[in-house]
């Protein structure tokens, strides 16, 4: 927490003495600074607290966000046409591989993003590289959190996924891409990540099946970004 941030936003009544740390508060700052959205949240309609109403302005250290509040969500300050409020990514660089017929985490294919909004939108991109024994089909999901996103509708005993992969083999590696615009509608720390299957032998991410040193056997890299879109 910064030297100007704040735990509540007090209320004044008649009579009553302002010291200097009072008056320095709101001279140094403007407007209310907070270490997170969580700050904020319990810093107005306390025992001797401002109520909260339209117009009160509040900035987050958390996000370096500017906030004013319309009467019932806060909404993001920013200039005409900027839309992006903050982007987080991830790059694999190393190999990861998998027997599970049951979906697993991809290791180190993941990331975190606070919104500082609960109605702000957040752009999920995914890029992979994988590849998978002879016979064998792959399947990769998109999660937020323990929730299956951008994933088809369920039917019968088909797997739900984001992307597949069907007998490969060889010396090749695939690429699965995707972008989808989720709605988290939440404030608190998002984690996004990826998950993989396959339905027997053994899946692998960022090199070929067929593994041996070689020129012509690449290390690939796979990545996740996410933005947060300010609406």
């Amino acid at each position: 927490m910064g030297a100007n941030a704040q735990t509540s936003v007090p209320t004044f009544t008649a009579g009553e003495v302002l010291t200097a740390a009072n008056m320095n508060i709101s001279a140094r700052t403007g407007i209310p600074v907070f270490a997170d959205s969580t700050a904020r949240d319990a810093a107005f309609g306390g025992t001797g607290e401002k109520t909260l109403a339209e117009g009160q302005f509040a900035y987050l250290e958390s996000t370096n966000a500017t906030q004013y509040y319309d009467g019932s969500t806060w909404q993001p300050v920013a200039s005409s046409g900027t839309k992006i409020g903050q982007v987080v990514s991830t790059n694999l660089a190393t190999t990861f591989s998998t027997t599970s017929t049951s979906y697993t985490d991809i290791t180190g294919l993941s990331v975190t993003i606070t919104p500082t909004l609960a109605s702000s939108k957040v752009l999920v991109l995914v890029n992979l590289s994988v590849s998978a024994d002879t016979n064998v089909a792959l399947n990769v999901r998109q999660m937020r959190d323990s929730t299956a996103i951008n994933v088809g509708t369920a039917a019968g005993s088909r797997t739900q996924s984001s992307g597949f992969l069907q007998n490969p083999g060889g010396v090749f590696a695939y690429p699965i891409a995707w972008n989808f615009l989720d709605s988290p509608n939440t404030t608190s720390a998002t984690v996004y990540k990826v998950q993989i299957v396959v339905n027997s032998s053994t899946g692998y991410v960022n090199r070929t099946q067929q593994d041996e040193d070689a020129a012509t056997r690449p290390r690939l890299a796979s990545n996740i970004t996410v933005m947060e879109v300010l609406v």
